[in-house]
C-alpha cells in the first residue's frame, strides 16, 4: 500500500522526460542569451559596472530563496505544479525585462527571474522519484546536459539575434526568445508532464527551512556533498565573472571570443554529463568520479593561469559567409574544455548522492537546498572573484579556486565512506 508521498511505481513516458530536458534546457538557454548580452543591455540604461555585477547578484539570490521553497512545495503539493508556476515566472520576467526603463527596475527584473528559475531541484525531485537508486546518476547527467546544451545554444543564439545597430530593440530580440521559449516549455509541461507524487495530506506537518537545514547537517553524506557543491560552484562562478576581464587583459579578447569559450564548455559538459557521467559513476562509485571531477577543474584553473601570454599573432581563417578567429592565447578554450570534464562530473554526482542517501518525502527539499548552496556561491563567488582581481592580482581568483577543489575532494571521498556506512547500517537494521 503506498502512503501518501510514496513515489509513483509509473515509469515516465519519453515525452514526459523530454519535457523535464526542456525546462531545464529553457532556464539555461536564457540565462545564457542574457549573460553575455547584460552588459551592453545594461550599458544602454545607462548602468554603471557597479550596477551591472549586481544584475548578476540579483538573479543568484533569487534563486537562493527560491530552491529550497520549490523543493519543498514540490515534496507536498507535487512537481508538476510547481514546474508550471515557475517556468511561467520565467516567461513573465524576460518579458518584462526587455521592457524595463532604467536600472534597477532591471535588478529587480533579475531577481523575480531567478525565483522563476529556482527550480532545478523540482526537476531532480521528479527524476529521482521516477528512477531507481542505480540509474539516478545517469538520469541526472541527462539533466546535467541540459545545462551544457542550454550553454552552447544560449550565448549562440544570443550573439545571432543582438543587433546594436538598431538600438534598444536590437537588445529586446534575444529576450523576447528568451519569453518566448519559457512560455512554450510551459505549454509543454501542461500537456505533457504527469505528476510523479500524489498529494500530501494537507493536516501533514509542514517542514520548515531550518528542519531542513538540521536534517542535512545531521545526514553525514549530505552534509559534506553540499559543501562540496558549495565549494565547487564558487570556484566556477568566480572564474565565469571575471574571465572576460582577465582574458580581455591578457590577450585583448572581445566578447566574441569569450563567447566562442564558454560555447566548447557547454558542449564538453553537454556530451560528458550525456554519455559519460553515469557509466563513470556505474563503474567507479559517484564519490570518486565526484573527488576526481574537483581535482580536474582545480588543475584547469592552474594551467589556465600557467599558460603563455601569447605564441601566435592574431589571424582569421576566412570560410566564406564566417570568419573563424585564431587568436592569441587559443589554448585557453583547450585549457577550458579539460576543466568543463570535471565540472561535468560534479553536477549529477551530487544530485544522486544527495538523492540516495535521503528518503523519497525529504528529496525536494534536500536538493532544494544543494541548489540554494550553489546560489549562494554565485552571490558572493562573484564578489570575492572581483575583490582579489582588482586587490591582489588578476590570476588570483583562479588560483584560490583552484585551491579549494582539494578539500572539496577530500569531502567528496568521505561522503562516499559516510554513504557505504548508511548503506551497511540499513542492511544491518533490515536483517
Amino acid at each position: 500500500m503506498r502512503t501518501p508521498n510514496t513515489p509513483s511505481p509509473v515509469a515516465p513516458k519519453a515525452s514526459a522526460l523530454a519535457v523535464l530536458f526542456a525546462v531545464v534546457f529553457i532556464n539555461l538557454v536564457g540565462f545564457g542569451l542574457v549573460v553575455p548580452l547584460l552588459p551592453f543591455f545594461a550599458q544602454s540604461l545607462n548602468a554603471e559596472p557597479w550596477q551591472i555585477t549586481l544584475m548578476f547578484s540579483a538573479y543568484s539570490l533569487g534563486q537562493f530563496f527560491a530552491e529550497p521553497f520549490w523543493g519543498r512545495l514540490s515534496d507536498r503539493i507535487g512537481r508538476k505544479p510547481v514546474l508550471m508556476i515557475t517556468v511561467g515566472a520565467n516567461a513573465v520576467g524576460y518579458l518584462a525585462l526587455a521592457f524595463v526603463p532604467n536600472i534597477w527596475l532591471a535588478i529587480a527584473v533579475r531577481l523575480f527571474t531567478g525565483l522563476g528559475a529556482g527550480n532545478i531541484s523540482t526537476v531532480q525531485g521528479y527524476v529521482a522519484d521516477v528512477t531507481p537508486p542505480e540509474q539516478r546518476a545517469g538520469r541526472m547527467g541527462l539533466i546535467g546536459a541540459a545545462f551544457g546544451l542550454g550553454f552552447i545554444v544560449g550565448p549562440g543564439l544570443g550573439g545571432l539575434l543582438t543587433q546594436p545597430q538598431l538600438g534598444q530593440i536590437g537588445y529586446q530580440l534575444p529576450i523576447f526568445t528568451a519569453a518566448g521559449l519559457a512560455a512554450l516549455a510551459a505549454l509543454g509541461v501542461l500537456i505533457f508532464l504527469r505528476e510523479s507524487r500524489v498529494r500530501a495530506d494537507p493536516a501533514a506537518p509542514r517542514p520548515a527551512f531550518l528542519s531542513g537545514l538540521r536534517d542535512a547537517r545531521a545526514n553525514p553524506v549530505v552534509s559534506r556533498v553540499l559543501l562540496v557543491s558549495l565549494v565547487y560552484m564558487a570556484g566556477f562562478s568566480a572564474m565565469e565573472s571575471v574571465f572576460g576581464l582577465w582574458a580581455e587583459d591578457r590577450y585583448s579578447w572581445g566578447p566574441r571570443e569569450v563567447g566562442l569559450s564558454f560555447m566548447i564548455v557547454g558542449i564538453v559538459s553537454t556530451l560528458n554529463q550525456g554519455f559519460l557521467a553515469g557509466r563513470l559513476a556505474r563503474r567507479f562509485g559517484e564519490a570518486r568520479v565526484l573527488a576526481t571531477g574537483m581535482l580536474l577543474f582545480g588543475a584547469s584553473l592552474i594551467a589556465q593561469v600557467a599558460a603563455p601570454t601569447a605564441w601566435f599573432p592574431a589571424v582569421s581563417l576566412d570560410l566564406g559567409a564566417f570568419t573563424l578567429p585564431i587568436v592569441q592565447g587559443w589554448i585557453i578554450p583547450i585549457v577550458m574544455a579539460v576543466g568543463a570534464c570535471g565540472m561535468s562530473l560534479a553536477m549529477p554526482n551530487i544530485s544522486a548522492m544527495i538523492s540516495r542517501s535521503t528518503p523519497p518525502d525529504r528529496q525536494g527539499a534536500m536538493l532544494g537546498l544543494n541548489m540554494a548552496s550553489g546560489s549562494i556561491a554565485r552571490i558572493f563567488g562573484p564578489m570575492a572573484a572581483g575583490a582579489l582581481f582588482s586587490g591582489i592580482g588578476h590570476d588570483w581568483p583562479f588560483l584560490v579556486g583552484a585551491a579549494l577543489t582539494v578539500p572539496a575532494a577530500i569531502m567528496a571521498i568521505n561522503a562516499g565512506r559516510a554513504f557505504r556506512a548508511q548503506q551497511a547500517k540499513a542492511l544491518a537494521e533490515s536483517a
